[in-house]
């Protein structure tokens, strides 16, 4: 009898151990360069950057815009948006059905207005997880559309981007968005709007070439990678090796293609400062 009793509660005590391994597992993430060990509340508490060496771990959008946003402000708009496969690419369905379910988005842009210590914002934010962040007919319809809002409600326009370029499985139809993105931005400009463009890690190709390199001012965040070609290809074009350092954030602000690098937790104050600065009653 005792025996059993202390059987039952041997194997209670196991299966606890287990849960409480599971549950240790699912909720402390490792940093891939020092590889401090920390609770996924507290990452995003802190703006999901290591505690112990720095690291900018990618923002996904929901966790970009929280971070940024008076509370529960944003009001997501165009979610329905699909690509569709124009050049019958072979795969390219498949694939955006799995990150459509794996990213909870429709594409690699989430967009819509939000507020920021009272002052309305139009915001985009690009998801590197989809496709690296590339640039297709909805991404292109997606930024335009948010940024012809802007200049009928005379909002300033907020775009985070993060993206590997324009993408090749829409070939044409992808490379015309750096031109509609860019005209669109032109016209917002022109009426008199305000756009703060933030450049994250990585922000090359078509994205770099287009709307992304056109704010009013440009901030980046410390470590960025950002340009059109990657420094590979450009030292086997040119033949020679490139400075330390070259294409990211700290670098092209040096050389005036940034205006401020800014640190993740200072982001949200800087970007409230220039839009108050910005601000049209």
């Amino acid at each position: 009898m005792i025996s059993e009793v202390l059987d039952k509660r041997k194997q209670r005590m196991e299966r606890l151990k287990k849960i409480r391994s599971r549950t240790k597992v699912h909720c402390q993430i490792s940093c891939p360069e020092c590889k401090t060990e920390i609770h996924k509340a507290e990452l995003r508490r802190i703006g999901e950057i290591c505690p112990g060496c720095g690291y900018y771990y990618p923002m996904t959008p929901v966790e970009r815009i929280r971070f940024l946003e008076d509370e529960k402000t944003f009001r997501e708009m165009w979610k329905d948006l699909v690509s569709f496969d124009p050049l019958s690419f072979e795969g390219y369905g498949e694939k955006l059905k799995q990150l459509q379910e794996k990213t909870k988005h429709k594409d690699a842009v989430v967009c819509g207005i939000m507020k920021m210590e009272e002052i309305p914002v139009a915001v985009a934010v690009m998801d590197s997880r989809f496709m690296m962040g590339s640039m297709g007919t909805v991404v292109g319809e997606k930024i335009c559309l948010l940024t012809e809002y802007a200049k009928r409600k005379k909002y300033p326009l907020l775009i985070f981007s993060a993206s590997g370029g324009a993408r090749m499985q829409e070939g044409l139809f992808s490379l015309m968005q750096m031109a509609k993105t860019a005209a669109a931005i032109e016209q917002f400009q022109k009426a008199g709007g305000f756009y703060l463009s933030v450049l994250t890690h990585p922000t090359t190709g078509g994205v770099s070439a287009s709307f992304a390199a056109l704010g009013d001012i440009v901030l980046a965040e410390p470590g960025a990678l950002i340009g059109f070609a990657g420094p590979r290809v450009i030292e086997q074009t040119i033949g020679e090796t490139l400075p330390e350092g070259f294409q990211r954030a700290e670098f092209l602000e040096e050389h005036g293609m940034v205006d401020k690098v800014v640190k993740r937790e200072e982001m949200k104050s800087i970007i409230t400062t220039l839009l108050k600065i910005h601000r049209k009653e």
